[in-house]
Parts: C-alpha cells; structure tokens; sequence
C-alpha cells in the first residue's frame, strides 16, 4: 500500500498546480490580451512484474504485461493564443491585432518585449506607450498640436494638423510573430519575452503574409471562458477528493494488517 500512498499524493500534488493554473486564469478574465493557460499531465515510471511477451510453462507467452504506475506529474503550462473577443472603446490609440503577431514594446534595458494588449497611450514626450509607460517600438511620436489620428489596418499611423486636413503619415507599427508562440516566457504586465523554445522573431508589417491586420478604436479582451474554467476547476477540485481519499483507502488497509495477530 505504500506506492499507493505516493501516487495518490502525486495526483493531489499535481491537481493543486491545476488549481493554481485555473486560478490564474479566472483572475485574469477582464485583462486586456491575456491568454489562458493549460496543464498538460503526464503518468510517472511503471514498476514491470511481468513483461508482455514473457514465456511462462509450456513456452506458453504472456500477451499482456503486469505493470504498476507511480503517480503523476505535470509536465507543461502551455499558453494558448486564441483570439479574444473584441471590444469597441472609440479611443483613438485602442489597437486590436485580427490576426497573429505581437507589438513590439522597448523595455527600459533596451530589449524588447512583446504583447497583444493594445491599449496604448502618449506619455509628455508624445510617445505611443503601454500603460506602463514602455514605448512602442519602432518609435512612433505624436505631435502635440495634432488634432486627430489614423491607424490604418497596415499599421500606417498619420495625423492631422491645424489648418490642414490632408493627413501626415508619421511611422508604422510592426507586428512580430513566432514559430512556437507557446514558447515565450510571460514577464508579466501583459508581456512576453522570446526564448530558444520560441525561436527568433519574424518582423513584418500588418496585414503582411502570415500576419493579422489593426484594427482602431478596439482592444483584445482575455480569452478565458468563465464557463470553461469553472467546470475544469470542479473537475480538478473532484480528481482531488479522490486521490485524498485513495490516501485514506490505503492507511485504512495499512491499518488493518497492523493488527493483524497469529
């Protein structure tokens, strides 16, 4: 009884880091561009007493082998990029990207970050920045005296002028994807950062081959499912009962044979 005591006690373990995951998600259902997470499983060493294909009395051979499991362990969080819903918000510096790619955001060491929240703003300098004040890359200025903006879908940014109304083009924004996107490392603040796992990134412009389209005045809302995460957490919240009481089966049958007398 005792492999079952440490296997039960895998599976709590690993339903606790389920939980943990599905909390996560859940916390973050009104976050702007977060993507959820999934726990991927996977069943430990097997202890073999008889390997299939044994040969027994007679030359007879086993077809089926006699093999006990030792628990499980969680071997991924993987994040899934499905597109969010989107919300409409009429600010003129809101960005959706209706597509795959990522923006580009200068981090304060010089590296660069990625993420597909697109609530942008200017800080004093006229910079399209994060909330955190990280600007877009590449650097994109707005003129103070500017009396309204335009990002087209291919990421082309103009502006007007007092006493003009024929639009300024002052940059365009590029977008970045990746060969494995589930491969970059969540930095937080609604950032990612590349990694060998998600390989180099490939820059390109809006609507490019392979890259979505920008759509103005919109954000990317979280793509948890309320719904979804609730019935996994009840799932996870049940898978632990049961390995807690697969501990309290195998002390009770432990118990037992301590008392067994001659």
């Amino acid at each position: 009884m005792i492999p079952a005591l440490w296997s039960a006690a895998s599976g709590m373990l690993a339903q606790q880091l389920n939980l943990d995951v599905i909390a996560n998600n859940l916390a973050n259902v009104n976050t702007t561009g977060f993507k959820k997470s999934r726990v991927d499983f996977q069943d430990l060493l097997y202890n073999t007493i008889r390997a299939a294909g044994a040969l027994i009395a007679q030359g007879a051979q086993v077809p089926t082998s006699v093999q006990v499991g030792h628990g499980v362990r969680a071997v991924a969080i993987q994040k899934l990029f499905s597109q969010g819903d989107f919300q409409q918000t009429q600010n003129t510096l809101d960005l959706v990207i209706e597509g795959d790619g990522f923006f580009q955001i200068t981090m304060p060491d010089g590296s660069v970050a990625y993420t597909r929240d697109g609530a942008f703003k200017k800080d004093s300098q006229g910079r399209i920045v994060t909330s955190d004040g990280l600007p877009l890359a590449p650097e994109i200025i707005i003129p103070a005296e500017a009396t309204s903006i335009a990002i087209t879908s291919d990421g082309t940014v103009s502006v007007t002028l007092p006493g003009s109304t024929d639009f300024q083009t002052l940059g365009q924004i590029q977008l970045a994807k990746f060969i494995n996107p589930s491969g970059l490392e969540s930095i937080g603040r609604n950032l990612f950062r590349a990694t060998a796992a998600s390989g180099a990134p490939i820059i390109g412009n809006p609507g490019d081959s392979g890259f979505g389209t920008i759509a103005q005045g919109f954000i990317e809302m979280s793509n948890v499912k309320v719904v979804e995460e609730m019935v996994n957490m009840i799932v996870a919240q049940r898978a632990y009962e049961v390995n807690a009481r697969a501990i309290q089966a195998s002390d009770d049958i432990l118990q037992i044979a301590n008392t067994l007398r001659r």
